[in-house]
């Protein structure tokens, strides 16, 4: 049997890869830094969302990797329609979305100002835009024009100026009307790349990730609905301890915006290093 062989987009790898992690580089420096910060104040954090935002993470680092290797010829998976990959993406993506709706009522009920709360949205949207350069790089004709971090900056400021003005009732069903709304009624003025970003659209654009507004905003807000009813009745289970083997896992979810950013250029620079070394 013939072993697989590693296919190179059409630019210079090591080149492509380099320019990517010199543009990374001072953007991450300063989330670094924000994540020590962070890190210095433990009673603002909750170490069980930490480690489920830390398991969400590794879920999709594990994801991404086999999707980089399929993508260079390493396995043949079809991660577009099989239901197996599909189904882990809306996974991901939903515990992603479900743990920034819990931080977000954890962060207000402790009283954050809104100038750390436009601290980490511009990391966040900063990020956003360096995902979609990098994906333009790598996938031209199906780069990430809306994706995860694009939508959680938009979400995140929907959930900001509504979530604290709503009573939980109407924050759960305002998340049941956004989760339903794109399967209530659709057009196709929201079928172009500068409109799609809503969510309403006829058909799903050709992107290797698309998280719109709508449906994916009520996800963040049952999220932020039950962080503010644990908070409320069962406010132990958030600020418990954790188990030793699960501390790793609380690291890795306070720096989650840096491991994110890294992973997939690790990921791919180091399978393009692996295709040089075969060649």
């Amino acid at each position: 049997m013939t072993r697989p062989s590693l296919r190179l987009p059409a630019f210079a790898p090591f080149a492509a890869f380099a320019a990517f992690a010199a543009s990374l580089r001072s953007h991450l420096n300063s989330i670094f830094s924000a994540a020590a910060a962070r890190a210095a104040t433990p009673a603002l954090r909750s170490p069980r969302l930490d480690a489920l935002r830390g398991a969400a993470i590794v879920w999709m680092a594990v994801f991404h990797f086999c999707f980089d290797l399929n993508h260079f010829g390493w396995i043949q998976q079809n991660f577009y329609r099989d239901p197996f990959w599909t189904g882990q993406r809306t996974a991901i993506v939903s515990l992603f979305l479900l743990c920034a709706g819990l931080g977000q009522a954890l962060a207000l009920q402790q009283g954050q100002p809104w100038s750390r709360f436009w601290r980490r949205w511009a990391q966040v949207a900063g990020c956003a835009v360096l995902v979609t350069a990098g994906s333009a790089l790598m996938f031209p004709r199906s780069f990430i024009s809306f994706g995860v971090l694009h939508g959680m900056a938009v979400m995140l400021l929907l959930l900001r100026a509504l979530g604290p003005r709503l009573p939980l009732w109407a924050v759960l069903g305002l998340g049941l009307l956004a989760w339903s709304a794109p399967q209530l009624w659709q057009h196709s003025v929201f079928d172009s790349r500068w409109t799609n970003w809503v969510g309403l659209v006829t058909r799903k654009p050709l992107a290797e990730a698309f998280v719109p507004v709508l449906p994916w905003l009520g996800v963040m807000l049952w999220g932020y609905g039950l962080g503010r009813w644990l908070l409320a009745k069962r406010p132990q289970l958030l600020a418990g301890g954790l188990a030793a083997p699960l501390r790793p896992l609380a690291v890795l979810g306070r720096c989650s915006l840096s491991f994110y950013m890294l992973h997939q250029p690790l990921l791919i620079g180091l399978l393009m290093l692996a295709a040089t070394m075969r060649a």
